[in-house]
C-alpha cells in the first residue's frame, strides 16, 4: 500500500514539473513554491536553481502566497524564466541590504527573455522608520538584461528602488515606491499604468527624485517613457535629474498629484549642457502637472517623435519579443 501511494506522489509530481499547457494554452514546464512544503521548493531561489543552463523553453515558477526572505538571481545562462505570483498584495520577495547597487539588491535579473507577474520586490532597508538612518543605495530589483517585462509587479524601497538598467523592458499595472532616483539606470522602458509613488516626509527627506537615467549620445535610444502613469505620494518631487549629458525621460499622458516640485526637472551635474538633455511632458494632468514654472529646457516633442516612443512595438518590442510573451499575460 505505501509503495502505491509513493507512486500516486510521485506521478502528480512528475506531471506538474514536465511540460503542461498552461491555462494560456502555451507549453511551458511548470514549478511550484511553497513555503510549507507543498510544493517542488521552499524557496525561489531554489527553483531558479533546479532550470538546466541554457534553457531554451519556458519555464513557469508559481509562487504561492507569502513573504519569501531571500535574495534572489537569475543568472544570464537561465533565460525563459516566468515568475508568477497569485497578486503583488499576497505574493513578495524582500530583503534587506542596503550600500551597494547590484550586490544589496533584493532581486537581480541577468537572463534575457523574462517576465514576472503578481510579484513585489522590497528592499526593507529603512522601511517603516520615522526617519531614515542612512539614505543610500538599497535596491529591490536590478535589472541588467535584455527583453524583459512586469505586469502588475510591485517595487518597494527608498533609494535606487528600481535599477532599470540595461535591456529593453516593459512595465504595465505596476506599483513603484521610493524616494530618490528610484527609477534609475540606462534601460530602454516603457512604463504603462503604472503608479509611482513618492515618499518624503515619511523618512525626513526634503526632497525626491523619481528617475535618474543614464542615456549618454543622442544615438542612443534608451530612455525611460511614462504612459499613462500616475503619481501620488508626498513632495516636492522632481520627475526627473539627468544621471548623463542625454538623460531621456517622457511622461506622457499621466496624472500627477500635487506634489511635483514647480521647475519639475534638475539638470543635476550637467547644468550648462541642458540643450542635450531631454526631458518632456506632453498631455498631463493633475494639480501637479502645471507648466508654468517648469526648466525653460524642458523640451516640446512633436507627434512623430512621441508616437516613436510611447508604441511599445516602436520604441521597445523591435523583433516581438513582447508580443511573444503577452501569451502568458
Amino acid at each position: 500500500m505505501q509503495f502505491l501511494t509513493f507512486i500516486f506522489y510521485f506521478t502528480v509530481t512528475l506531471f506538474l514539473f514536465q511540460n503542461v499547457s498552461n491555462a494560456e494554452g502555451t507549453n511551458a514546464t511548470s514549478i511550484l513554491v511553497d513555503q510549507s512544503g507543498k510544493g517542488h521548493f521552499k524557496t525561489v531561489q531554489e527553483a531558479i536553481d533546479s532550470i538546466p543552463s541554457n534553457n531554451n523553453k519556458w519555464t513557469i515558477i508559481h509562487l504561492n502566497p507569502g513573504t519569501y526572505k531571500e535574495k534572489v538571481k537569475i543568472p544570464k545562462e537561465k533565460p525563459y524564466i516566468i515568475l508568477r505570483g497569485k497578486s503583488r498584495d499576497t505574493t513578495v520577495i524582500e530583503y534587506g541590504d542596503y550600500g551597494n547597487s547590484m550586490e544589496s539588491s533584493t532581486f537581480k535579473l541577468f537572463a534575457e527573455n523574462f517576465m514576472a507577474r503578481g510579484i513585489t520586490f522590497t528592499n526593507t532597508y529603512d522601511l517603516g522608520k520615522d526617519e531614515a538612518k542612512k539614505v543610500t543605495w538599497a535596491p529591490a530589483a536590478f535589472i541588467q538584461a535584455d527583453k524583459a517585462s512586469f505586469f502588475g509587479c510591485g517595487f518597494v524601497g527608498i533609494q535606487d528602488t528600481l535599477a532599470d538598467l540595461t535591456g529593453s523592458h516593459y512595465f504595465k499595472n505596476c506599483y513603484i515606491e521610493g524616494s530618490v532616483d528610484f527609477i534609475w539606470g540606462y534601460g530602454q522602458s516603457l512604463y504603462e499604468n503604472c503608479e509611482l509613488h513618492v515618499k518624503t516626509k515619511s523618512i525626513g527627506l526634503g526632497k525626491a527624485y523619481i528617475t535618474a537615467q543614464g542615456r549618454e549620445q543622442e544615438q542612443d535610444t534608451n530612455g525611460f517613457v511614462f504612459k499613462n502613469c500616475r503619481v501620488t505620494g508626498t513632495g516636492p518631487a522632481y520627475l526627473g535629474r539627468a544621471y548623463k549629458s542625454h538623460s531621456r525621460v517622457v511622461f506622457y499622458q499621466s496624472t500627477f498629484d500635487n506634489i511635483i516640485a514647480p521647475e519639475g526637472w534638475d539638470a543635476w551635474h550637467n547644468k550648462g549642457k541642458e540643450g542635450e538633455i531631454t526631458f518632456a511632458e506632453a498631455d498631463c494632468q493633475g494639480p501637479g502637472a502645471s507648466m508654468s514654472k517648469r526648466v525653460k529646457w524642458v523640451k516640446t516633442l512633436s507627434s512623430e517623435e512621441l508616437e516613436q516612443l510611447v508604441t511599445p512595438k516602436l520604441f521597445i518590442d523591435q523583433g516581438n519579443w513582447l508580443g511573444g510573451q503577452l501569451g502568458f499575460v
